[in-house]
């Protein structure tokens, strides 16, 4: 998702002008925090806010692409509850009929009943309870990568509009700080 080290690497390329299309396209296949900083990138002549258009677009369809399975879990953890419920409900009406049918009296039939209702019961908690902490898990995981994403492509953003020059990429003059901001 944001391996290590890569917005400071394109902040680096882009200080020093090394930007060539294969390094651009071979950036934005590299990983979801690659395709955001390749499309800054490639608008990177333009003013800061048409930049800042394009990283937010195409933030857009990232965080979309990660978050394309967190609605399936959601739902698996939602409905298995509910389709718990009904085989519950199902379990007791088929108790009641066997009320109806034999009468109180055949206690084997109460049971039978009554076990399918609270092994419906068990298998939809079964089910939702673990969907329910994968995403939970897994809707906070990408929650964070949007955050350092969203980090990486500001501090880019201020390298190619020249607000932020990398302190590999910065002069090594004696007393200069390694990092300098415009004014």
């Amino acid at each position: 998702m944001t391996p290590p080290g890569l917005g400071e690497e394109v902040r680096q390329w882009a200080a020093r002008g090394n930007l060539d299309p294969t390094h651009i396209e071979s950036l934005r296949r590299n990983s979801p925090l690659g395709a955001l900083l390749a499309a800054a990138l490639d608008v990177r002549g333009r003013p800061r806010d048409m930049i800042r258009e394009r990283i937010e677009d195409t933030g857009r369809h990232v965080v979309h692409r990660m978050e394309r399975y967190l609605n399936a879990l959601g739902t698996i953890a939602s409905a298995g509850p509910l389709l718990g419920l009904l085989g519950t409900v199902v379990g007791m009406i088929q108790m009641f009929l066997g009320i109806l049918d034999h009468g109180v009296g055949d206690v084997n039939q109460l049971a039978g009943g009554i076990g399918k209702a609270l092994v419906c019961t068990a298998t939809g908690m079964i089910i939702a309870v673990p969907a329910l902490m994968a995403h939970r898990f897994f809707k906070g995981r990408i929650a964070g990568y949007i955050i350092e994403m969203e980090q990486e492509a500001t501090l880019l953003l201020d390298t190619i509009d020249g607000r932020v020059v990398p302190a590999a990429v910065a002069p090594a003059a004696a007393g200069a700080k390694p990092v300098t901001a415009k004014g």
